[in-house]
């Protein structure tokens, strides 16, 4: 896995950037991008450069095309091709349903399930031509069921589509090496939450713990290699049995 391209939407923080030090250690480049987290962005290349690797933190909102397509060239400029997306970047707000607004309602669609189209379909034609590649997106462990969620309503259903859109990648884009795998959390130690609401959680998780980015990084570091070359469209459940 030495000396491949790896880009990171969200990899400013959390579970992001805990992948991209761990692909550090293993001699990727990483290119991380973030809308508003420039401290948090630094840091993390700089602590990637900190493991001997390359490392880039830009400034790039995905959720609008133009800017993913600039990020995406500004990477291959750089460094030429990349050989994985991980699609990070999740963000959400409670609110009840009949109280969304419909910025808000638009908001998570457009950062948590459009990047992943927009970058997926840029970075595609050079895995293609090399006939490798890895593109790994996260949903959450409970989506795949389409229950009722009246507080996170359009996050849930932004997830849910992150899973088709997911395999129908996969389906396109398997012939060419390339695998299209999701990672579906539920309630992992990743700064996003406070300690007290997990801590509650923990009678609601039947392996009776919270996970931890370790967790999340060995599950990525499996889809990444070329041991997993025979996995693709799959949605792995990172949840210690919650949400199942």
């Amino acid at each position: 896995m030495s000396e491949r391209v790896a880009v990171i939407t969200g990899g400013a923080k959390g579970i992001g950037r805990a992948i991209g030090l761990d692909l550090a250690e293993r001699g990727w480049s990483v290119a991380l991008c973030y809308r508003t987290s420039e401290k948090e962005g630094n840091e993390a290349a700089e602590a990637i450069r900190g493991k001997g690797s390359r490392a880039m933190s830009v400034r790039a909102d995905v959720s609008d095309p133009a800017a993913a397509e600039n990020f995406i060239k500004q990477v291959e400029g750089a460094w030429g091709g990349i050989d994985a997306l991980i699609h990070a970047a999740g963000p959400y707000h409670r609110v009840n349903l009949l109280e969304e607004t419909v910025d808000g309602w638009n908001a998570m669609f457009d950062h948590n399930l459009h990047p992943l189209f927009y970058l997926s379909r840029l970075v595609a034609p050079g895995m293609k031509a090399r006939r490798w590649g890895r593109i790994i997106s996260f949903s959450m462990a409970n989506a795949d069921q389409m229950i009722g969620q009246p507080q996170i309503t359009a996050h849930y259903i932004a997830k849910v589509g992150v899973l088709i859109l997911t395999r129908s990648l996969a389906k396109l884009l398997a012939p060419h090496g390339i695998t299209v795998n999701a990672i579906s959390p539920g309630f992992i130690r990743s700064g996003s939450a406070p300690e007290s609401e997990m801590a509650s959680m923990i009678k609601n998780i039947p392996a009776g713990y919270v996970g931890e980015l370790s967790d999340a990084v060995s599950v990525a570091r499996f889809l990444l290699s070329d041991e997993a070359r025979y996995v693709t469209g799959g949605n792995i459940h990172l949840s210690g049995g919650w949400g199942v």
